[in-house]
């Protein structure tokens, strides 16, 4: 498994080393001791989610505050998406900023989003199945929503026409009126 930083320095992209023969394939999907190993982090998942969308939908940008804020690994089983994690935390020198990348079931990558970050993403294909380990349990009480197209933030969604939104997901804030992380 290969660990690439992005532009904002605690967001990794995880690129696993995948082994194909006339049978299919084989790859790791996650290993403890080596992501510490390359990022430093210790990360224990409570919960596994798995989500499927049809194309054009947009779920996001989703958080939780603390103390029940939850790091996330994600990826992409069946079909593509394009996945976006806004860094929250006010003391960042990222704070505000923004990186998408393209997690599909071919190019197996994912993306490691760690708490103080919101997270949403955009269906490319007919259908994709998407995959989420968290670092704490979903918490109502503590979820909170940032419009997916607030004009601060400037997200560079690769649209076509207007996504598909929940009822839920169009009640968002904007960036200024959220609730962020100190």
């Amino acid at each position: 498994m290969e660990i690439k930083s992005t532009a904002i320095p605690d967001l990794f992209i995880l690129e696993p080393r995948v082994f194909n023969d006339d049978r299919g394939f084989f790859f790791e999907s996650f290993n403890t001791r080596l992501f510490a190993e390359a990022t430093g982090l210790e990360v224990t998942f409570v919960q596994d989610n798995h989500s499927k969308s049809r194309k054009n939908v947009l779920r996001g940008l989703h958080y939780q505050l603390k103390p029940k804020a939850q790091g996330k690994l994600v990826r992409v089983i069946h079909g593509e998406v394009f996945d976006v994690a806004v860094d929250i935390r006010k003391n960042s020198k990222t704070f505000g900023h923004w990186v998408g990348i393209f997690l599909s079931a071919e190019n197996k990558k994912q993306i490691w989003i760690p708490p103080g970050f919101a997270h949403g993403f955009l269906t490319l294909s007919e259908t994709a199945e998407f995959l989420y380990k968290t670092t704490d349990y979903y918490s109502p009480m503590h979820e909170r929503c940032i419009r997916w197209d607030d004009q601060r933030l400037a997200i560079g969604w690769p649209l076509s026409s207007s996504p598909e939104v929940s009822e839920k997901d169009k009640q968002g804030k904007s960036f200024e009126e959220s609730e962020l992380f100190e």
